[in-house]
């Protein structure tokens, strides 16, 4: 039977959760993370943390969710066997460009105490080799031009803020669940940075009286196909337009450092509440960012589609643990009690699940913005030291090669980027690969200028380049710890 034949989704006899957090940026990783933790607060002790879900550009989640009442299915895959979570957390779905004094009139409710993010390391209208505002980013001109319908998460953030402020009302706390560095740190400060070009006053009663914790968050969900669709219907008996899957493996790390009344009792569901994310943030984002991300670029290059078929080739499992030997771990500054050896052994054992197919197209996505600091900054820290760093580099290599848009079988690729044009236009311009290798280092936005006036590591990212031309990509990988 088709999935769509089957009774749709609904909500239990349970009423709605009370409204008490706005969450931008509603896809599969937060249903499958965040809201889960919050929904299992509110089951082991009560309390108001319903959420309200905005897309900020498509309304799709919208249409998905809303003719089931929001509710979903989180299906966990363990290589013994699915299961099934019913999650009815969220109370209601926005789409900002339809209505975004909708979503202003919510988050300025003096019922919302948290305003979260997932919104990608693009949405944060930065320069991610700097960390600053791009204040020529298209959303931000339009955030200044009409601050009253804002495109960008920071520009509702901002007019939310104003909002209260004017209305007397306490100001939330915006906790970001992105894959940054410092990501409360940098979110405040693109916060602040655009509060001071609209209002330097609001600036400043940002700057004093809101809390932007960091966290650190960490699930393997890959995106939902037709298929899984249909195996959800088979295991419940009913159509789910938008169900998550899931790894089982979940971790929250966030900083204790919320406004009062605004924190959510998390650590009572297993999320760890620290005074300092930074090392629990450097080690996820080196180990397991910096490594799917290499695997992504040196894998689809070598014609394997998902994680767990890429570690499964010998060359590929043996350059990843190298990766982490060599390269990654003699740069980390391990959290407290945990030993890294261990904690990789437990990310190889992850990729390895075969129910979980996260393409490696999907993790190529925005490479512009998730290189510098997945693994660019891994490596202008090593060459300081004078470290080798051959893996790290030739996943740089493999990036170059897949924003050019061709494939090394001279195939295109369809890249997902918001520098696409910009960066296959200049590896078009460029002849030859030490050409293509110099002109994608003069950008700005991605290379710093401790990595590109390096010497050496130019010439060893042309080397990887014209290696991966000549020998192609599985042939690299196996060469780099022979």
């Amino acid at each position: 039977m088709s999935p769509e034949n089957l009774p749709r989704l609904t909500r239990s006899s349970a009423p709605k959760p009370a409204l008490g957090v706005v969450h931008l940026g509603l896809g599969a990783f937060y249903r499958a993370h965040g809201a889960i933790y919050l929904a299992e607060v509110m089951a082991k002790g009560g309390g108001d943390w319903g959420i309200t879900g905005v897309s900020l550009k498509s309304p799709t989640q919208a249409e998905r969710l809303k003719p089931q009442d929001c509710v979903y299915t989180a299906l966990e895959l363990a290589p013994d066997g699915p299961k099934v979570h019913h999650v009815e957390i969220i109370r209601d779905v926005l789409v900002a460009p339809e209505n975004p004094a909708a979503v202003l009139a919510t988050m300025a409710d003096p019922q919302v105490k948290l305003v979260t993010l997932t919104v990608t390391e693009k949405g944060y209208c930065h320069n991610p080799a700097t960390g600053k505002l791009n204040r020529d980013h298209p959303d931000i001109v339009a955030d200044l031009a009409n601050p009253d319908a804002p495109a960008s998460a920071l520009g509702f953030i901002t007019r939310a803020l104003a909002i209260r402020r004017a209305a007397g009302t306490p100001p939330f706390t915006v906790l970001t669940c992105d894959n940054l560095p410092d990501n409360g740190h940098v979110l405040r400060g693109v916060t602040l940075e655009l509060a001071t070009l609209i209002d330097s006053d609001l600036a400043t009663w940002i700057s004093e009286n809101t809390h932007f914790p960091a966290s650190m968050v960490d699930r393997i969900v890959p995106a939902t196909k037709p298929e899984d669709i249909e195996t959800v219907g088979k295991l419940t008996g009913h159509y789910d337009a938008s169900p998550v899957m899931m790894e089982p493996f979940r971790q929250w790390v966030v900083e204790d450092d919320f406004a009062p009344g605004t924190r959510p009792p998390l650590d009572t569901v297993g999320v760890e509440m620290v005074a300092r994310v930074t090392p629990y943030e450097d080690m996820k984002l080196r180990c397991l960012n910096g490594t799917h991300s290499s695997l992504a670029y040196l894998g689809y290059l070598g014609g394997l589609k998902t994680i767990a078929e890429t570690v499964a080739h010998p060359a590929y499992a043996t350059f990843v643990k190298s990766l982490w030997r060599y390269e990654i771990i003699p740069g980390l500054t391990p959290p407290p009690g945990v030993d890294l050896r261990a904690y990789v052994n437990a990310l190889f054992t992850r990729y390895e699940n075969p129910v979980i197919r996260h393409l490696t197209w999907q993790i190529a996505m925005d490479g512009s913005q998730k290189l510098p600091q997945r693994i660019l900054f891994q490596l202008e820290e090593g060459f300081a030291q004078g470290r080798k760093l051959p893996g790290l580099t030739l996943a740089v290599a493999a990036w170059m090669r897949y924003v050019s848009g061709t494939d090394l079988d001279g195939n295109p690729i369809d890249v997902r980027d918001p520098m696409a044009e910009r960066l296959k236009t200049l590896s078009d311009a460029a002849d030859t690969p030490a050409d293509k290798v110099r002109a994608l280092l003069t950008v700005a936005e991605v290379f710093s200028p401790a990595l590109r006036d390096n010497a050496k590591f130019t010439s060893d990212l042309i080397a990887a380049y014209e290696g991966l031309i000549a020998k192609g990509a599985i042939a690299m990988v196996e060469a780099q710890y022979a």
